[in-house]
């Protein structure tokens, strides 16, 4: 089922993406999150079929070669994807698909489906990432190390967006980001 809109809202680990885009789905009643598989553990309060599809490493790569996914990454010794049920399900229910993914994936998607794609990337000075990353005691310092690395290669995806969104008062990245929906949806926010 082709979706006739997307959202995505991309960043580097830490910048507010995920805020941002809660937020978002509290304003515009038309967006409805598309739910990730992923291969790693829950973390925290995280809930199947909720924040993520938990899948096994083995069952990704079954559904990779099941071409089960819009796109997928394997990163931080994990697999990330987006389904395509899952991009069905929502198109199915008039919903326009929020994605909150990474910047590969996201660039993959507004390939795919082109105009049809809003793609905001978050970003934000990156100290503040780190203190962030820190804060959430989710992850080993190992793996903050890994995603910090990562941040000057997902730097250079803001290029390919729609728009990028400085997250350094979250006030003002929200009214950005709800603004530039406002535009591409084509009505207020609520």
């Amino acid at each position: 089922m082709e979706p006739r809109k997307i959202v995505i809202f991309c960043a580097p680990s830490g910048s507010g993406k995920t805020t941002i885009t809660k937020r978002m789905m509290a304003l515009f009643p038309q967006l409805a999150f598309s739910i990730s598989a992923t291969s790693r553990a829950p973390r925290g309060a995280e809930q199947d079929g909720v924040d993520y599809h938990f899948v096994s490493k083995d069952q990704f790569k079954q559904m990779i070669e099941a071409d089960e996914f819009v796109e997928w990454e394997a990163f931080y010794d994990n697999y990330y994807g987006t389904l395509h049920r899952e991009v069905d399900r929502l198109v199915a229910a008039g919903k326009v698909p929020v994605f909150d993914i990474d910047v590969k994936g996201a660039w993959r998607v507004k390939q795919m489906f082109g105009d049809h794609v809003l793609m905001v990337f978050v970003k934000a000075p990156t100290d503040v990432v780190i203190a962030r990353l820190k804060a959430r005691a989710t992850d080993s310092p190992e793996e903050i190390q890994k995603r910090i690395d990562r941040f000057p290669e997902e730097l250079t995806y803001d290029s390919k967006a729609d728009v990028v969104i400085e997250n350094i008062d979250l006030d003002v990245a929200v009214a950005e980001a709800k603004q530039a929906l406002e535009t591409f949806l084509g009505t207020k926010a609520a």
